[in-house]
């Protein structure tokens, strides 16, 4: 057997899930995918696995690490948590979760402009891989570049994983935009005023604020906040057709993690004081404390400052 060949499992047979795998088995890598429908135990697949790679929604991240700290895992094992959101009652990312519950195991965090279904249809694209153990993040690197998908390793897990789960927030706002027909100028303004607020919250979280104007930053805002493939973006637009947020959010194939990750941002934003004014919109047109011209105006109507 080829010793660049790893066994791979994949946690998670969702949209995401299934583009991870078939970018890996386009590598020829031995990959299975594990979700509650399958016939093995978790703890059984991923007994041989050189790597794991848990691409679950948040609200079954601590679920799954709990069981994988009962497995026996192959000593040289490596984590990947490739979940956008934040944990509502501990307000925890995914990367941290697997961390307090599986600290003997190097851990990395894949992220970026990453739709699922352009992946699927075999289209080119670029992801970054974040570890402060530089080994584990370079063997993912190696298992998961091709010649359609390019991927960059990184040292800032925690700003890697703040990108791709604060802008799911913003999508929403920039559907909404959309769906209201507001305009090119409009929705330059609001992805380029949201990404400084994005930072405001990262730079909290002790990540590095470079990292935000990367793939797995702004790349990865540019790319929700552009497609109508994205979950949260769909949300956005349905509520600006007049659809309540059940109805958007029913609308939807998958999890739109941005509603949930609006809830938690308010309650760090507000105890920590960060100014997240976007956001903020975002959460209270959710909460349906305001209606889309509401908000529009608030946004429009705020104090005048520098840029």
């Amino acid at each position: 057997m080829n010793s660049n060949l790893k066994n791979v499992t994949v946690i998670g047979s969702g949209d995401w899930g299934s583009a991870i795998a078939t970018l890996l088995k386009t590598n020829h890598h031995h990959v299975q995918i594990w979700s509650r429908q399958s016939d093995l135990s978790l703890t059984e697949m991923v007994a041989h696995s050189d790597a794991i790679i848990s691409a679950v929604s948040i609200k079954g991240v601590r679920t799954i690490a709990e069981k994988l700290q009962q497995a026996k895992l192959q000593p040289h094992a490596i984590l990947v948590s490739a979940t956008k959101g934040l944990e509502p009652n501990t307000r925890q990312t995914p990367s941290q979760i697997w961390r307090s519950l599986l600290p003997e195991y190097p851990l990395v965090v894949l992220s970026g402009p990453n739709l699922s279904k352009e992946i699927m249809a075999g289209k080119p694209a670029a992801t970054v891989v974040a570890s402060v153990d530089d080994q584990a993040a370079q063997t993912i690197q190696a298992i998961f570049a091709s010649r359609n998908f390019r991927v960059y390793t990184n040292a800032d897990p925690v700003g890697v994983e703040l990108g791709g789960t604060l802008k799911n927030v913003i999508a929403i706002a920039v559907g909404a935009c959309d769906g209201l027909d507001l305009g090119a100028n409009a929705k330059s303004a609001l992805i380029t005023r949201s990404l400084i607020e994005i930072i405001r919250v990262g730079v909290y979280f002790g990540a590095q604020p470079e990292t935000f104007w990367g793939l797995s930053g702004l790349g990865d805002l540019l790319a929700t906040c552009n497609s109508n493939l994205s979950r949260n973006y769909q949300v956005g637009y349905a509520i600006a057709q007049g659809m309540s947020l059940e109805e958007a959010i029913s609308s939807v194939s998958g999890t739109a993690e941005g509603v949930n990750t609006a809830s938690v941002l308010m309650e760090i934003s507000d105890r920590e004081k960060i100014y997240v004014p976007v956001s903020r919109y975002v959460y209270r047109l959710l909460k349906d404390e305001i209606n889309l011209p509401q908000a529009v105006e608030g946004l429009m109507e705020r104090d005048l400052k520098q840029e």
